[in-house]
């Protein structure tokens, strides 16, 4: 047993965002994510259902059409192909996002 903490080196990368896994079992898949206010918005359309919350930061995000803000604590979940797409965050936005994959 290895015990880890979320803050612990969560330094923003100097553009776009860090994608970390720290867990895989079974269909479940734990990542946090870093973020620099320097993105590229890009649409994601995922096979899998995303549990996702914002732990520090602020951030715009466009789901299915419709645009919303998040603050920290504020989380979201995103059913499988729904289109999202992040439009802004703040400088070193972490987050935790939760993927359930279909099982095999």
């Amino acid at each position: 047993m290895q015990i880890e903490n979320l803050f612990t080196n969560a330094s923003p990368p100097l553009e776009g965002e860090r994608f970390e896994t720290l867990l895989t079992h079974r269909n479940l898949v734990i990542e946090r994510i870093l973020s620099s206010a320097r993105i590229v918005s890009n649409e994601y359309v995922q096979s899998q259902d995303e549990w996702v919350v914002l732990l520090r930061g602020e951030a715009v995000l466009e789901v299915a059409g419709k645009t919303i803000e998040l603050r920290s604590g504020d989380y979201l979940f995103l059913p499988s192909n729904t289109p999202h797409t992040l439009v802004s965050v703040s400088e070193g936005a972490l987050w935790l996002a939760m993927h359930l994959h279909k099982q095999q």
